[in-house]
This record gives structure tokens, C-alpha cells and sequence, in this order.
């Protein structure tokens, strides 16, 4: 009777297998992605940490390895922009952050990733239209407007949004200079008269306060032989021309001949956000913060701007 029944058994498996393999093929589908996952997993937190010290290519191969396991993943196209971005490839940076942006056409970080892109090549009408669909999302981010308006020289629009967010919120010290500044462009504010008995290059600036080229002529010549005249002057400029970095770094420099470093730290780092595509000045601004850094007895910091020094090609 056993016999019988195991013999069933046996030939009811061999003329009907399917179960079986079935089965054996899913357990082997699982196996093989669940592989492809760790594969995938490894190749990736390996190429945030390249980026992380600075190894933009290394991560740049191993997102690429990513891509070959589990292709059009959003996450490995916009870590691909960020790397190029950083090696200054703002062609390819650009390729990836579209692939990333064709997945998730409303992703706030990728949209402002591309805002970065264009402005680094200077496209500050495209870079326009990108975060006016960032400020519909997170109206926080008009402030950022105000900037790119100011960069493509849309003084009426950048002085426009900065009247209404004075009126919801008030303004940021850097904002009310900003207005300052573009008032002054207006000519709806009074100039102060000049009393004192300056140099031509203090007259001529003084005639006219919103050409910015008088001021740095002036700032050049004084640095060198009027120190006094050099303070003052710095300091009026950042309320004149708060977007211009030139007139930052001046400022940090007397505010250094002064022996007041972490003051001139605090002005150079807010000045450098205004520093586009000006490898040379990036260099005059890195090397002033790692003289303050230094005189504050902060080696670390000091060292870390001096490493970026070397790493800008001019």
C-alpha cells in the first residue's frame, strides 16, 4: 500500500513539475534582486563618501555603477549633477539634473540644484524662471529672487519684491542695504552733502555715489595711502553696493587692519555669496578668511580655506 502511494506521489511530480520550478524561480528572482540591492546600496553610500572628501570623480565611477544596476533612479542622476557641478562641468551637471527632474518635476532640492547650475553659467533669466516655481512651493525662497533679479540687473522687480517682504516680515540686515542701494539707483533718496576736503578721487566719487567704479578706484588708491579714508569708505560701500564682493572684501580688510577678525570673518563670509565665476577673487576672499581664522587662533578653519586656494584653477 506504501508502495502504491509513493509511486503516485512520484509520477504526479513528474508529469505536473510547475509547482515546483514555480517556486525554485521565484526564491532565485528574489535572491538575484535582493543582490542587485545590496549591490546597488554599497555603490552608492561609496560615492557619497567620495563626495565627501572632495573625490568628485571616484564618486562620479561609482554612481555610474549604480546607473548598471538599477537604472533611472532619480536619486543616482541628482548625485551625479552635484559631483559635475563641483568638478565645474555645468554641461553635464546640467544632462543629469533634467533625468533626475523628467522623474519628479516638482522635487524642491533638484530645482534648486538647477537654480546653482545656471547660476554658475551666469544664465540668471533661466535661473528666474526655475525659482519662481520654487517660491510657488516655499515662499521663503523669494529672497533668493531678490538676488537673481538683482544679477540680471531687474532693479525694479528686485526692489518691488523686496517692498512686500518688508511689509509681511520686515527685512534682514543684508536686505535693507540691498534697498538701500537700489533707492539710491532710483535716486529717491537725498545724498548727503560733502563737507570734508577729499582727494579728486573722493570728489568724483562723492558727485556721483551710485557708480560703483568711482568707489573702487578710490578704495584701490586709499588701501595703499590713506588708511583712514580706506575705513570709512569700505564701510559706506557695503550700504551703497551690498551685492558687489569687491566692496565686502575691503571692508574685511580694514576690518582686519583694525585687529577685529572675527568681525571681518562675519562680513567676508556674507560677501562671498556674492562672488560668481571671479576665480581671483575667490582666491583674495579665501586667503583673508584664513589670515582672520588664524589671528582667532582657529588653525583648523584657517587651514581648510588655504586647501581651497589650491585647488582653483585660474
Amino acid at each position: 500500500m506504501i508502495k502504491r502511494i509513493v509511486l503516485i506521489v512520484f509520477l504526479g511530480l513528474l508529469y505536473n513539475p510547475f509547482c515546483i520550478v514555480a517556486q525554485d524561480s521565484i526564491a532565485i528572482a528574489e535572491d538575484i534582486e535582493e543582490k542587485k540591492l545590496l549591490q546597488f546600496q554599497e555603490y552608492f553610500f561609496k560615492a557619497l563618501s567620495d563626495k565627501s572628501i572632495n573625490n568628485y570623480q571616484k564618486s562620479i565611477e561609482n554612481l555610474e555603477a549604480c546607473n548598471e544596476i538599477l537604472p533611472n533612479n532619480k536619486s543616482v542622476y541628482f548625485e551625479l549633477s552635484k559631483n559635475y557641478l563641483l568638478l565645474n562641468k555645468t554641461r553635464e551637471a546640467k544632462v543629469y539634473i533634467d533625468k533626475a527632474l523628467n522623474i519628479e518635476s516638482s522635487n524642491i532640492w533638484m530645482l534648486l540644484h538647477l537654480v546653482a547650475i545656471q547660476k554658475k553659467e551666469r544664465n540668471f533669466k533661466e535661473a528666474i524662471k526655475i525659482q519662481l516655481k520654487i517660491v510657488d512651493q516655499n515662499p521663503k525662497q523669494r529672497i533668493e529672487l531678490v538676488r537673481l533679479y538683482y544679477f540680471n540687473k531687474q532693479y525694479t522687480d528686485a526692489l518691488s519684491l523686496i517692498n512686500t517682504l518688508e511689509q509681511e516680515n520686515g527685512l534682514s540686515k543684508n536686505l535693507k542695504q540691498l534697498k538701500h542701494s537700489l533707492e539710491l539707483r532710483k535716486g529717491t533718496i537725498v545724498k548727503k552733502e560733502v563737507t570734508e576736503d577729499l582727494s579728486s578721487l573722493i570728489v568724483n566719487f562723492e558727485k556721483n555715489q551710485t557708480t560703483f567704479k568711482n568707489l573702487k578706484k578710490l578704495l584701490d588708491f586709499a588701501i595703499k595711502s590713506d588708511v583712514q579714508t580706506f575705513h570709512k569708505y569700505s564701510k559706506l560701500g557695503i550700504d551703497l553696493f551690498p551685492a558687489q564682493p569687491f566692496i565686502y572684501l575691503s571692508r574685511g580688510k580694514s576690518l582686519q587692519m583694525q585687529k577685529k577678525p572675527q568681525e571681518a570673518i562675519d562680513v567676508l563670509e556674507s560677501g562671498f555669496d556674492f562672488v560668481i565665476e571671479n576665480p581671483s577673487l575667490e582666491i583674495q576672499f579665501y586667503n583673508s578668511l584664513a589670515k582672520s581664522y588664524t589671528r582667532i587662533k582657529n588653525p583648523t578653519k584657517a587651514k581648510e580655506y588655504l586647501e581651497k586656494v589650491k585647488k582653483i584653477k585660474i
